[in-house]
């Protein structure tokens, strides 16, 4: 594979933010309930088309056919996270298998994996998020439960700043590792797309068997 770079303006990132909307929900924390004035990111049409302008610049650099053993190293500045690199692997393949670990993660990426999950584009999920997750994140955190369970999948809180996926489909394995969260920032981040059962059994094995909150 020719060794390339992704070609950004890192001069020009955009700050545009989802609207938001107030919403009551009660989140449990510990042993104690907890009413929480919870902020609902709605989607925005704007927010949607330049993520989709630069993950078509991701996979314009990483290409379509990934070949077993290869890796794909990249560096981004703004609008690519870490899902960006997940949806470059579904353009090529349905998932039977996917995990996810993140520190946090906006609620419109939730929605996102929950079209995927809808669609059978991911047939089952589980879910590794920080300890911030539940009591930081409560809207997205009970969407994401719902989510993972419903796909016979689990959501473990842990003491977690990781960034990756492992999964695969009928074509290959796969494992992802990003310094980014699963939500849109401005700042310059990095990934690593790498094509192998060997890579998926090392995530996998590890994040199977942590023991959450």
């Amino acid at each position: 594979m020719t060794d390339e770079l992704l070609n950004f303006d890192f001069n020009n990132i955009g700050t545009n933010k989802p609207k938001q909307e107030k919403i009551i929900g009660t989140v449990k924390s510990g042993t104690v309930n907890r009413t929480l004035n919870v902020k609902c990111m709605m989607r925005k049409q704007k927010n949607i088309y330049r993520r989709a302008f630069s993950e078509t610049q991701l996979m314009d650099v990483v290409g379509t056919n990934f070949k077993d053993g290869e890796s794909y190293h990249c560096l981004s500045g703004g609008d690519v996270d870490g899902l960006s690199y997940l949806k470059v692997v579904l353009r090529q393949q349905d998932l039977d298998y996917c995990m996810l670990s993140t520190w946090c993660m906006a609620i419109d990426d939730v929605l996102q994996l929950k079209e995927w999950v809808e669609k059978g584009k991911i047939k089952k999920l589980d879910a590794y998020v920080g300890e911030i997750f539940k009591g930081s994140y409560g809207t997205e955190y009970i969407k994401l439960k719902e989510i993972a369970e419903s796909t016979g999948g689990k959501i473990i809180i842990f003491k977690n700043h990781s960034k990756t996926f492992a999964g695969y489909g009928k074509k290959f394995h796969f494992g992802i590792e990003t310094s980014a969260n699963i939500n849109t920032n401005p700042r310059t981040e990095n990934g690593c797309i790498t094509i192998g059962k060997d890579i998926f059994d090392f995530y996998f094995d590890f994040y199977d068997n942590i023991k959450g909150f």
